[in-house]
């Protein structure tokens, strides 16, 4: 079984990176192959418009978005994760979700693979579930089976959606945090792992 991750953040190994690690270290825990593509280290190019896919599923552009393509058709289960710009996702995870077209004009290639998303921001109120909302339309449109993980206990959240914001100090000043240290968000993202395998065994 294949998990692939991949990261539209514009910085590389950094918050959105470690939610995505988390649910790739559980998948791999129960058996999985898994793989984290960070986007900010490939060249993809913007989609042109050309509509030569609407004929057949190929792309006139050639470049990075080959091989991820391939990644993608090989895997059993992909999780994308993607910061909140403005209450959706960054600019280079649409430019890849564009690219995509190819996969989804003439037949979806992806169809019946697992799907699950990830999102970081500064407030806790200020688009997360926007950008999440956003990859859960891009899973939909390919026929993919999206999980949406729920931690036993309590529910604590809607998604694996990670918050800096942690609160103001005595003086009523704003107290930022890690990414990291969002221990709901990365309980949520363990979880996302856990499902996507468990999904993809039952698929197979």
């Amino acid at each position: 079984m294949r998990i692939l991750a991949i990261n539209g953040s514009h910085r590389a190994g950094k918050g959105t990176a470690a939610l995505l690690q988390a649910a790739l270290d559980e998948a791999a825990a129960l058996g999985a192959n898994t793989s984290l593509v960070e986007l900010s280290q490939l060249d993809i190019g913007y989609c042109i418009g050309c509509n030569a896919c609407l004929a057949k599923p190929c792309c006139t552009l050639h470049d990075d978005m080959d091989g991820l393509v391939e990644q993608m058709k090989a895997a059993d289960g992909i999780i994308l994760g993607s910061p909140d710009y403005f209450a959706n996702v960054t600019a280079r995870t649409k430019t890849f979700i564009d690219r995509t077209r190819p996969l989804h004009m003439v037949e979806n290639a992806l169809k019946g693979k697992v799907g699950g998303m990830v999102t970081s921001s500064g407030l806790g109120d200020c688009g997360a579930e926007e950008a999440l909302g956003v990859m859960d339309r891009f899973f939909a449109a390919h026929e993919m089976l999206v999980v949406h993980p729920r931690p036993a206990g309590p529910v604590l959240a809607n998604g694996v959606a990670a918050c800096q914001f942690a609160g103001f100090d005595e003086t009523g000043r704003v107290q930022w945090r890690r990414v990291q240290d969002d221990a709901v968000a990365f309980s949520f993202a363990r979880q996302l792992g856990r499902d996507m395998v468990e999904l993809a065994g039952k698929l197979a």
